[in-house]
């Protein structure tokens, strides 16, 4: 144990997958009968953070939403599934995917209607960064959601002038 905290042994990317399931109710729309943006970017972070704190086995805190796309309006309603995993770490910071499925529960059908990656950075009880286990890649599957963020991090680092 580091400080009370988890170990740093690595961790497969499947033990950091969470699902959570809402349903789109009136007070969460706008005039157009579709879910408002900012509540599925909340549902998004939440989503993402208990991703982070399944990994990290400690307190974590947002660091940046990166290329948040909203694909498909989600009604009033709806059932929306949102599924995020770790599929990258550094030393402080996890990176991790979100993907948001709408579901029209009168036929059934569902569709991908936004997703995105989110970095957060593990602190310490002094709200410090502090080291984060990493991960074991066994698929190809892994492997290639690893590579993937690895370039929208490096993408973002550029942007911010941080590489």
């Amino acid at each position: 144990m580091i400080d009370g905290l988890e170990s740093l042994a690595p961790k497969r990317p499947e033990s950091s997958r969470v699902t959570m399931t809402q349903l789109v109710l009136p007070g969460m729309t706008n005039q157009h009968g579709s879910v408002f943006g900012g509540t599925v970017m909340s549902w998004i972070d939440i989503c993402a953070a208990v991703s982070a704190y399944r990994h990290v086995g400690g307190e974590v805190v947002t660091a940046s939403v990166d290329d948040l796309h909203f694909l498909a309006p989600i009604y009033v309603g709806w059932v929306v599934e949102l599924t995020s995993q770790v599929y990258y770490t550094g030393r402080t910071s996890v990176d991790i995917a979100v993907q948001v499925i709408g579901e029209n529960p009168k036929n059934g059908n569902r569709s991908l209607t936004a997703k995105c990656f989110l970095t957060f950075v593990a602190i310490d009880q002094n709200q410090k960064p502090r080291p984060v286990p990493g991960l074991i890649l066994d698929t190809d599957i892994d492997k290639k959601n690893y590579n993937l963020a690895k370039q929208h991090r490096d993408l973002r680092m550029q942007r911010f002038g941080l590489s």
